[in-house]
C-alpha cells in the first residue's frame, strides 16, 4: 500500500523558516517521481519549488524515504496546505497534508 505521510506544519511569523516531512512507504523513494504541492485558501494547487521562487528547497534521504522542503523566509501568501505527491505504478497518490501558516 502507497502512504505519503507529511508533517512539520506550523504556524510561523513572516521571515521565519519551516522544514516540513514526507515520509513514503509502500515504494522506494530513489528514482521515484515524487514531489511537494501546495493548495493555498481560495486558490487552486501549484506545485512548491515554482511557487517558491528560490526561497524553497527540496532534498531527499532515500535510506529514511523521506523527502524534505525546506521554506525560507516565509510570507503571508505562503500560507497553505502542503502535500506530497507521487506519480508511481502508473498511478497519483496524495498525502494529507499539512498546514502552514504565516502571519504578518
Amino acid at each position: 500500500e502507497v502512504r505519503l505521510v507529511e508533517s512539520g506544519g506550523g504556524f510561523v511569523q513572516a521571515g521565519e523558516s519551516l522544514r516540513l516531512s514526507c515520509v513514503v512507504s509502500g515504494f522506494a523513494l530513489s528514482g521515484s517521481d515524487v514531489k511537494w504541492a501546495r493548495r493555498g485558501p481560495g486558490k487552486g494547487p501549484e506545485w512548491v519549488l515554482s511557487a517558491g521562487q528560490g526561497r524553497f528547497t527540496i532534498t531527499r534521504d532515500n535510506a529514511e524515504n523521506t523527502l524534505w522542503l525546506q521554506l525560507n523566509n516565509l510570507q503571508p501568501e505562503d500560507t497553505a496546505v502542503y502535500y506530497c505527491n507521487a506519480n508511481v505504478f502508473t498511478a497519483i497518490y496524495w498525502g494529507q497534508g499539512t498546514q502552514v501558516t504565516v502571519s504578518s
